[in-house]
């Protein structure tokens, strides 16, 4: 037996040597020295290993012997392997430094300059909803990016004047093709709002400079808009309101895979116009009929959409002649617009994508304006009184554009990539002014491309160009732009941008010899920190304006000026439970020696400062949402310039508007909200504008004297907006209530 024993001993002995442990260890580390906690340690196949602790550091046994494969592993880092050799009992030392892996979730975002807002982007500012439910903006999408820095308080004429920019100089894409009427066409002094409805969008960027190099012809900055895709499923919907009446339905494919919608708008004033006097005599009461029709087709890595919109309106109003104290002016505008937009975006595979479109629209005004007496009875006026002459004019401007363009993506390595592409635009003016007429054809073309790169997470940069030739004024352009972003923390980043932009001349401006692009240089500095719930931007930019056209002595592009500025915006829906605000500054110093200017002088169109204050709160016990807007912009300079002899100007009076204040306000009363199983959604809205009743004077007109001057004043100093929303389908009231909260 003792024998035996013997022999078991030796036996176990013999195994035991051969489960001989090693000792591995070391730590883990990032390439700038700090160590990764709970970082993966293991052999390849095999169960041993172990992870890094706090310090990085890791130890474990193995029994394994010969070559082994160390492999270490941690999301956000590059996996580390290393081969090894274990023999004897030596312990096994190694330290392993990561490189990070480059990834959209904690990569720094290249954003100088550009607001992206929408429901589709990781770092909105605004939502569909917030543009649809900011007090006093009507769910117009100008009124509500007018509550961001950098844009003016601009209520006499349409348009996103931006850092000392017209609203020529801003222009608006729709699934990457340019929108070339996206405002209802100009009534003089009275502000236009937009075609396009935001819930038509599920991403915007709004860039008030420096923006990307696949976008050109926009000398201020670019409202570049994404469609949706499917919709959540079919529906039907109504409103209603005394002022207009839409009914519309979306309809969706069984396997989700097309979809179709038509709506139809009718908007009629009279009834309103009857309640609110209105301080033009409106001898036709505007009258919109409105209408739209879409379908999206999914591909096999994609999705083709197909938008087109119909308009015609007509209206028409008299003023006070101001040359004259009996007479009056009698204008009349009949417009109609049809827009089609029709997109292509595929994944080609390999890292390819592809976004192609094509556009074409046509925008027709009949505009009359003639001088009446009292019994409104047109007034003739012989040359001897040219002034008054010459305000009696038919004007008939039927614009025709087309457009094609293509955009090619080739991702690289990592998340680094490069967009490419090229496009065409076709415009055709055909324009009557009393009894002469004129074409103006007009051909763009450009070639343009953009890549991305990151360095690291922290660090990546946009370069890119564009390549641009107009026909009109046959000339051709070159325009860098590069943007730099840094993360400074987790975050917070610091954004640096340059870009030079060229846009051509308006159509009525391309008289003179030899004209050509106008031209802007940006500059900017941003930094931003954002959190879920919180959002501090400040920004920093100068701009430089060159070639801008001259009108007198004679056109020209001699023309310059500057503009710059500072802007801050703040956004909290953390402080106070349930809501929701930001707060919004520009400090604008502009000047520019332009049209018929005698000297560089500030436009007529820029304030020195200018806050919004945007306020949201839904009360679910009543289940009602406020939301309140106040706007203040210092005053604007205004002049009366008169012709002297040699064809120059001169500042005959000049003086500032008095500081604009506009309280908005807007309440939304959803009865249903919180109720999975209503059949009916119920929206109903009252808004008003301008509640506190501030005279807001936009400007003066002055009679051909110059001893009579008017101030420019809106129709009436408020706007008021009562209506019911209904939908079947889609159940969107938790939307307006998690959007307050």
């Amino acid at each position: 037996m003792r024998k035996q024993l013997a022999l078991l001993c030796l036996a176990l002995g013999v195994v035991c040597s051969g489960w001989t442990q090693v000792t591995i260890g070391g730590s883990v580390k990032d390439k700038k020295g700090r160590p990764i906690p709970l970082a993966s340690v293991t052999l390849k196949n095999s169960y041993d290993g172990a992870t890094t602790d706090s310090m990085g550091r890791y130890s474990f046994q193995t029994t394994e012997t010969g070559a082994q494969l160390l492999v270490i592993s941690i999301m956000g880092y590059k996996p580390f392997e290393q081969t090894i050799i274990i023999q004897g009992t030596a312990a096994i030392s190694v330290n392993a430094s990561l490189a990070e892996q480059i990834d959209e979730l904690r990569a720094v975002v290249v954003s100088a300059g550009s607001f992206p807002a929408g429901d589709a982007k990781r770092a909105n500012i605004m939502s569909s909803l917030d543009m649809a439910t900011t007090g006093g903006a009507n769910a117009d999408i100008t009124a509500a990016l007018k509550t961001l820095p950098g844009t003016q308080q601009i209520n006499d004429q349409e348009g996103l004047f931006v850092r000392g920019g017209t609203g020529y100089e801003t222009k608006q894409f729709i699934d990457g093709t340019l929108v070339n009427n996206p405002y209802f066409s100009s009534v003089p002094d009275i502000s236009q709002r937009g075609r396009f409805s935001p819930f038509l969008f599920k991403g915007m960027v709004f860039s008030t400079g420096g923006y990307s190099a696949l976008y050109g012809q926009a000398l201020s900055a670019a409202l570049v808009m994404e469609s949706i895709d499917m919709p959540e499923r079919s529906e039907v919907d109504a409103s209603l309101s005394p002022i207009f009446a839409s009914i519309g339905t979306q309809q969706l494919a069984k396997n989700k895979k097309s979809s179709w919608g038509v709506n139809y708008n009718y908007t009629n004033l009279t009834a309103y116009f009857n309640i609110v006097k209105q301080k033009p005599d409106y001898f036709k009461t505007p009258v919109f009929h409105g209408g739209d029709a879409n379908f999206r087709i999914k591909t096999k890595n994609g999705i083709i959409k197909y938008y087109t919109t119909f308009s015609k309106s007509d209206l028409g109003l008299r003023r006070e002649d101001i040359d004259s104290s009996y007479l009056k002016d009698a204008f009349g505008l009949s417009n109609y617009n049809w827009y089609n937009n029709l997109s292509w975006r595929e994944n080609l595979g390999n890292g390819w994508k592809m976004q192609a479109g094509t556009g074409f629209s046509i925008n027709k005004d009949d505009i009359s304006q003639h001088v009446q007496d009292q019994a409104n009875a047109d007034k003739q006026f012989s040359n001897a009184v040219f002034w008054m002459r010459d305000k009696n004019f038919m004007l008939h401007n039927k614009q025709i554009a087309a457009q094609a363009r293509l955009v090619l993506e080739k991702r690289l390595s990592g998340i680094n990539n490069i967009r490419f592409g090229s496009e065409y635009w076709y415009s055709r003016n055909n324009i009557s002014y009393n009894d002469s007429s004129y074409v103006l054809p007009d051909h763009y073309k450009a070639l343009f491309a953009e890549s991305n790169i990151y360095i690291t997470n922290d660090l990546a940069l946009t370069v890119g160009g564009r390549l641009e030739h107009n026909s009109s004024i046959d000339k051709m352009a070159v325009a860098p732009r590069a943007t730099f972003a840094y993360k400074t923390s987790k975050d917070a980043q610091v954004s640096l941008a340059y870009g030079i932009f060229f846009q051509k001349p308006e159509n009525s401006q391309l008289r003179g010899n030899d004209m050509r692009y106008t031209k802007a240089s940006h500059y900017i500095l941003n930094y931003t920190k954002m959190t879920r719930l919180r959002l501090f931007r400040a920004e920093a930019y100068y701009k430089k304006y060159e070639h801008l056209v001259k009108t007198a002595p004679e056109y020209s592009n001699n023309g310059d000026g500057y503009a710059k500025g500072v802007e801050v915006l703040w956004r909290d829906r953390q402080s106070i439970k349930g809501f929701d605000y930001w707060v919004s500054y520009s400090y604008l110093d502009t000047k520019r020696d332009y049209l018929n200017f005698p000297e560089r002088m500030t436009p007529n169109f820029a304030a020195d400062h200018t806050v919004s204050l945007v306020t949201k709160r839904f009360f679910t016990s009543i289940k009602t949402g406020f939301n309140f807007t106040y706007s203040f912009a210092t005053g604007r300079p205004y002049y009366n310039l008169q012709q002297q002899t040699n064809q120059k100007y001169r500042i005959a009076d000049a003086g500032t508007t008095k500081d604009f204040h506009n309280l908005g306000f807007s309440m939304n009363y959803v009865p249903n909200a919180g109720n999975p199983k209503a059949r009916t959604n119920m929206v109903l809205l009252a808004s008003v504008t301008n509640v506190l009743g501030a005279q807001q004077v936009s400007g003066y007109n002055y009679s051909y004297s110059g001893l009579v001057k008017s101030p420019i004043l809106p129709p009436a100093k408020r706007f008021f907006l009562i209506g019911i929303f209904l939908s079947w389908g889609v159940d969107r009231t938790d939307d307006i209530i998690n959007n307050n909260l």
